[in-house]
């Protein structure tokens, strides 16, 4: 079961603004698209949790577990104040997981060294990370990763297209959660945790590992759509000035998507395939 309820969607506080991501007015809600303008692009750039997988809600739930473990172990008697899905969806959704674990400590006045001292068990960004991680590749060894049919519905539908496609995400699992579900043989390119280590690439809100992702499938960032379901992803595809930032709004409401910087919003990507009635000509690169 989910840690938290899925239609909990709103960030904590006045704002829908991912924390990092510069300010804009409210935006109103776009006009339908054609399938004509969906698909006038050369590539497709999908986040994976919560887009094409289940996984988000594992994220999530770890992230809960090992936070309220941390809160709990440090709080005075009867001052434990639980993780929320606020606090997931404002601080950690799809951050890499060290800057996760720095953002919502910040949020709560805690400061930890990054690692732990020699010899010593203490607490410290890496091993609040490294639990998490932990847990998560324990949910994902025992079978609980899911593809969401809409979504491999669409991506089956684009490569039929002649569309490039990568996945990109913060996650060090990506590559395990896309064998799990059978998705590792739609994609041009898997963009992970593991080559923003290696590349010493930026974090979401940051557009880098999506500007990276689009390097690697050779088409400029105005050829390229994101897609995503956080609000540091939608507005790490609008600071990467790509031709078209699609929320995805499992977990967030759809303003709060349009907010932080996508222009069209759809509750599953299974939406988007009546409209996709016959391919266009490929685009151009």
């Amino acid at each position: 079961m989910a840690p938290f309820p899925d239609n909990d969607r709103r960030p904590a506080g006045n704002s829908h603004a991912a924390p990092g991501a510069p300010a804009r007015p409210a935006a109103a809600a776009p006009p339908r698209q054609p399938a004509a303008a969906l698909l006038a692009f050369a590539a497709y750039l999908f986040d994976l949790d919560g887009v094409l997988t289940s996984t988000a809600r594992i994220h999530a739930r770890c992230w809960k577990q090992v936070f309220d473990e941390l809160l709990r172990a440090r709080a005075a008697s009867g001052a434990f104040v639980p993780f929320t899905a606020a606090d997931y969806q404002r601080f950690v959704d799809g951050k890499p997981r060290f800057d996760g674990v720095r953002s919502f400590l910040a949020s709560r006045g805690i400061r930890l060294p990054e690692q732990s001292p020699a010899g010593t068990d203490a607490d410290s960004v890496a091993s609040v990370a490294e639990h998490k991680d932990a847990l998560v590749a324990q949910a994902i060894a025992a079978g609980e990763a899911q593809a969401y049919p809409g979504s491999v519905a669409f991506v089956r539908w684009l490569r039929a297209a002649g569309r490039r496609a990568a996945v990109v995400s913060s996650s060090h699992h990506a590559p395990l959660v896309l064998g799990k579900t059978g998705l590792d043989g739609y994609f041009d390119a898997v963009v992970s945790g593991a080559d923003m280590d290696r590349e010493h690439i930026a974090g979401k809100p940051a557009p880098d590992i999506y500007l990276y992702a689009a390097r690697c499938l050779a088409v400029a960032p105005s050829s390229a759509v994101v897609i995503e379901d956080a609000l540091s992803g939608v507005a790490a595809g609008r600071a990467g000035g790509f031709g078209l930032v699609i929320g995805v709004a499992r977990r967030h409401d759809a303003q709060a998507l349009r907010d932080n910087g996508a222009g069209l919003v759809v509750g599953d990507l299974a939406e988007l395939l009546p409209a996709l009635s016959a391919p266009p000509e490929a685009p151009k690169p």
